[in-house]
């Protein structure tokens, strides 16, 4: 084991589990618990944080995600910056704890907030989307029903009978905005029907419709409601590739690999003509906080991974009904 210089940045990591309310459903299963890592770096008395969700989706699971955080420790106590992590490391999970826990120890050792820091503006309240688990036609009216006076509902679909599922959740919140997020579910032989259902339910968005890879269809076919790309898109390097087949982009910062890639993919979208979404895991506020950056900018928020926890962290974000307001010090940046 090797010690870390004085003065130099210590590392340390951590897996955590926050039990979900309920179950969590999407296309590819169901689970009852959030599972994130957690980076800190610390430097003369001061503690930066970050959350990451490892998505198996992407090869990632906790324990490689936190071994990859911990392998980092030489390299950080020899002096490497959060710009230089952005070579160090690849997007994903990892670097995401890493570079947001990095931005917020920054934040901290100038006593500024880190939007003043990274010459952003300060980040408002905005409304976010909240998700509806994928289930039966009735089961997903019930749990609508119980969240129509949201202004902004994100509907999991993903399996035969979605056009049912859309038009009776749609009939139990007839004032919601709906976005749909068929996680590549879709095929494209029922592409067009699903389009059509959702089109006639009033959706204004549908997040990645076909498998990433597997959507060229879009491209070929009308497009009734603004498609969002999700899978199909990580970090700024994969913008280009989907013009012509989506209209919009979900950012994550768990597949950006951090706050500070996420804000110049955001930039190099908006300047591609794309709209923007910012999206997330479920995790807890500490996840959400470098997010509220990225929202301002966005014409869909979808920040309710701690809504949907049976308790999130000490000094977690504040959510008025769907709106969200920005981080206090004391959770991040």
């Amino acid at each position: 084991m090797t010690s870390t210089p004085p003065g130099a940045i210590s590392l340390t990591g951590r897996i955590e589990r926050w039990p979900i309310a309920g179950t969590f459903t999407i296309s590819r299963g169901t689970k009852t618990e959030a599972v994130v890592v957690v980076a800190e770096v610390s430097q003369g008395g001061l503690t930066g944080r970050g959350e990451c969700v490892p998505y198996p989706r992407y090869g990632e699971t906790p324990e490689a995600t936190l071994q990859a955080i911990q392998a980092l420790q030489a390299p950080l106590a020899g002096g490497m910056d959060r710009i230089a992590l952005q070579a160090r490391m690849p997007a994903g999970a990892a670097r995401n704890a890493l570079d947001c826990a990095l931005a917020d120890l920054e934040a901290k050792r100038a006593g500024k907030r880190i939007w003043n820091l990274l010459g952003r503006p300060a980040p408002e309240p905005r409304t976010t989307a909240y998700t509806i688990s994928l289930g039966t036609s009735e089961a997903m009216a019930e749990a609508t029903a119980k969240a129509a006076h949201r202004q902004l509902l994100k509907i999991k679909l993903g399996g035969d009978g979605d056009g049912e599922r859309i038009a009776a959740v749609r009939k139990a919140a007839p004032r919601s905005e709906l976005i749909v997020d068929a996680n590549e579910a879709w095929t494209e032989d029922n592409l067009a029907a699903n389009l059509a259902a959702c089109a006639d339910a009033g959706v204004t968005l549908i997040e990645q419709p076909l498998p990433a890879g597997k959507d060229a269809a879009l491209a070929r076919i009308r497009r009734p409601v603004a498609v969002c790309a999700d899978e199909s898109v990580h970090d700024r390097g994969s913008l280009a590739g989907l013009r012509g087949r989506y209209d919009a982009v979900n950012i994550k910062l768990d597949k950006t690999g951090g706050l500070t890639e996420a804000l110049a993919m955001a930039d190099a979208a908006r300047a591609l003509g794309f709209e923007i979404m910012i999206g997330c895991m479920v995790a807890t506020s500490l996840a959400m906080a470098p997010a509220m950056l990225i929202a301002q900018a966005a014409r869909f928020v979808d920040l309710d991974g701690p809504l949907l926890l049976a308790k999130d962290r000490d000094h977690g974000l504040c959510y008025e009904g769907s709106l969200v307001y920005p981080p206090d010090a004391a959770l991040w940046g």
